[in-house]
Formats: C-alpha cells, structure tokens, sequence
C-alpha cells in the first residue's frame, strides 16, 4: 500500500492520454495519485487489488476529486510558439504578404513593449487566455525589451502557467526597423543573460515552473556574432532555445546566400542546438537538417495554420514523424488567430489531408498530391502533450508515474459550445476526436498545472 502521507491529493476520471505515438489509452474510472509536489507518484485502474481501499481513504480523508460522467481528463496542451505581445493583433492583416504584414502590424506593436503597464495587460489577458484554452505548457517570444519580458515571465508564475519566455534577439540593421533593433550585440548579450538569472531568481520559481529562454528571432534578423554569443548563453546555462528556422523560401535562400548553409547548419554552428531547442515551422529541411536535428535531440513546433498563410509550403509532418523527428504543435499567435492547442491539431490533420489530395485541378488525382502524407486525430493530439512535452525535455503530456500533473477536464453539455457527445454511438476514439474538433474555452471546465488549480 502506497504511503498515504506522501499524497497530496487524488483524481478519478474517464481519461485520455497517448502513450504511444498513433494510439490512446482510454480508462475509465482511472485513479491517479499526486504528491505533494505536484507530480503523479501512482496509477490505478479499478482491477487493481488495492483500488476500493485507496478511493475509500482518500474519500474518508476529503482529498478524492471526482470528475463526474460526461467530463473527461485529459492532459494539459503544449504550445511550443507564441508570440505573447502580437495577441492584440491576432486576427488582423493575414491576407497580406508576410514583409507588408511584420512592417504594418508587427514591428510598430511589439516596439510598444518598452511600456510595462501596456505589456502587463496584454500579457495578462494572453497568458489566461492560452490557460483558458487549456493550454498548461506555453513557449513565448516576447519582445526585444528585457523588462517588459521580464512583466511576461513574472505574469506567467502569477496565474500559475508553465511558461518558457524569451527576450527576442535582433541585432542586423539591414533586415530590422531602425526603430526596433538592439543597439549593439554587446548591450543585447549583457540584457539577455541579466533575464536569464532575473528568471530563475524570480520569488516563488524555485521549481523553475518559469524558464528562460534564449530567443534569435531568426538567421536574417540576427548578426553572425549575436548568434554566436547567444549560443554561448545556451551552452554556458544549458537553457532552452527558441526561433524561426526554414520557415519561407525567403529566408532559406537567405542563409544560403549569406552564409552557404542552412538554418539547421547555422544554428548548430553557432551553439544553439540542444535537446531543448524548439525549432518554429522547419518547412525546408534537407536529409542532412533531419539527421543534424535528431542528433541534438532538438524538436520542431509545427505551425500548420500559420504555414498556410506564410509559409510557401506546407510542412511534411507525416514524414518528419515517421523519421523519428521530435515534433509538436504551435498556434504562432498572430501569424494564426487562434490561441487553442485543440485548434492547431485540427489544423494540422487538414494541413496533412491537403497535402495528400493536392489543390491542382489541372493534373489527374493520381499526381496532384502527396501520397501517404495524412496524420490521424491521435497522432496530432499526441503533438500537442506528448511531442510537446518530448521538444521541451519536460515531464508533461502523459498521466504517467514521475510525470508533472498538468490536465485539464473537458465537459460536453448542450448548453454550451458545440461539443456534443452521443454516449450510445460515440466510441472512446469518435469522443477524442470530438474534442479536439470542437472544444472551445466553454468546455474547459477545469485546469491544474503542477498540482495547482489554475482554473
């Protein structure tokens, strides 16, 4: 028998995780045992020998939460990029060229984070927004100002959110605003590594539930030596590293022009790469980019929506997964609208499915798509917790012993939303689907991230 005193408290749910990429578990009635650090010590599925004296002493001691019937468990989302100080904008100017759209909309908002009092209210209101929407792990671009990013990390503790927060780099005058640019690659090194430690000493993150992360915006934006020296923090902290990487022909042909290889071979060069690099939108990658990725054990934040507006191309997710590449799932606030996890996964089965059909009317059905190249509802829900979870080098997205619980409790009800489910046609594998084609915020009906009730 399990040492009760070790127990902070318990859960019994209908629950969905995915253990294994391509398939879910579905248990029902399933115990899970949280310690007081927040993480899962135990499982129990209700033929285990000890199952009814365990719900009974956790009942009799009022710390067994029963999720009832209709609602489901399910591990908290990943999204692993979203630009925090773009939300005002999200929804604005996608029908516009990415140039016209980072000049008219981008640049002039993300400038106007040198206001903290602006920065805490947007920031207040995306990071519960994201919460909202059930996602429990967040990466953030914020912006090139370390206070205002400082306003994010701070914000993110405070509502209780996983978070990886980044102070964005760009340094090369040539490619960025003379309005918003880093003044030196010494001042933007000397602020970055002050907000690395600010992180790590902010009050109450001593579970670092907050990280740094270090944030070239991507190859254009970013001088040789700014990219060398931030892959210097990266090495000398062994943080986390975020960018842009391959994610438009513009800017593949930009690294090979400037300096005769790839992002993936730039970045690696330069001593960003590790097992904790999230590589946004990856679209161009060469066999020797997969094998350089897979050496690192660094992952790719597939960004379907975003990709479809921006991109030029669409990613080879199927591929990339069936190579044993480390992907998951971003929303890109605002290079898409949406802020849901569930939304991106959507996506990114409509994305494969396009893939595979092809758009072109003028060649037979049998040339005009990709063969092979469709992803199932799963395999996108295991991006957006496990694949997630995996690019991050966290223990989140499975309801595994050791595992963080992060989850959150989706509700069917008539009376909100859309999300219906129909207990005597629906199978365990139609409701996963279901939710992850039409939760909305509504359905969210409670979040914990760490233990903690944050919703």
């Amino acid at each position: 028998m399990i040492d009760i005193t070790m127990i902070k408290f318990a859960v019994v749910a209908d629950c969905f995780h995915c253990p294994v990429k391509g398939e879910f578990e579905f248990n029902v009635d399933w115990l899970l045992l949280i310690d007081h650090q927040g993480d899962i010590a135990a499982t129990y599925i209700p033929q285990h020998p000890q199952y009814a004296d365990l719900l009974a002493i956790f009942k009799r001691n009022s710390i067994l939460h029963v999720i009832p019937k209709g609602e489901y468990l399910l591990p908290g989302l990943v999204d692993l990029h979203c630009h925090a100080p773009q939300w005002p904008q999200a929804g604005k100017g996608l029908d516009l060229p990415l140039y016209d759209w980072l000049q008219n909309y981008t640049f002039p908002l993300e400038n106007r984070y040198s206001d903290n009092a602006f920065a805490a209210m947007v920031y207040q209101d995306v990071t519960k927004t994201l919460l909202a929407n059930g996602t429990t792990s967040a990466v953030y671009f914020a912006s090139i100002h370390r206070q205002s990013t400082e306003v994010l990390a701070q914000t993110c503790l405070n509502v209780g959110q996983r978070a990886y927060v980044g102070k964005v780099n760009m340094d090369n005058s040539e490619q960025c605003p003379t309005y918003y640019c880093e003044p030196s690659v010494a001042a933007a090194i000397d602020d970055t590594e002050l907000f690395v430690n600010n992180v790590f000493e902010l009050a109450g993150n001593q579970s670092r539930l907050v990280r740094p992360v270090i944030t070239p915006r991507f190859v254009p934006s970013c001088t040789s030596e700014l990219l060398q020296q931030l892959g210097g923090l990266v090495q000398r902290y062994d943080l986390h590293m975020q960018t842009h990487c391959s994610e438009s022909d513009w800017a593949r042909d930009y690294s090979m022009q400037h300096y005769d290889a790839s992002d993936v071979t730039i970045y690696a060069d330069m001593g960003l790469l590790n097992n904790k690099s999230i590589l946004a939108h990856s679209i161009f990658l060469n066999d020797a980019d997969i094998e350089k990725i897979k050496q690192f054990n660094a992952g790719i934040g597939h960004c379907p929506l975003s990709n479809m507006y921006f991109a030029n191309a669409a990613m080879p997710a199927r591929e990339l997964l069936d190579l044993g590449v480390q992907v998951g799932l971003g929303s890109d606030i605002a290079g898409a609208p949406s802020p849901s996890i569930f939304r991106a996964g959507f996506d990114a089965v409509s994305h494969s499915r396009v893939r595979e059909e092809g758009v072109n009317i003028y060649l037979p059905a049998s040339e005009r798509g990709t063969t092979n190249a469709r992803i199932s509802f799963v395999e996108a829900f295991w991006m957006a917790t496990v694949g997630g979870g995996q690019v991050l080098d966290a223990k989140v997205g499975l309801f595994n012993q050791g595992y963080h619980f992060d989850a959150i409790v989706i509700k069917s009800n008539p009376a909100i939303g859309n999300l219906r489910i129909w207990p005597e046609f629906d199978s365990a594998k139609d409701i996963l689907e279901k939710i992850i084609t039409l939760a909305q915020p509504e359905n969210v009906a409670k979040v914990w991230v760490q233990g903690e009730v944050v919703i």
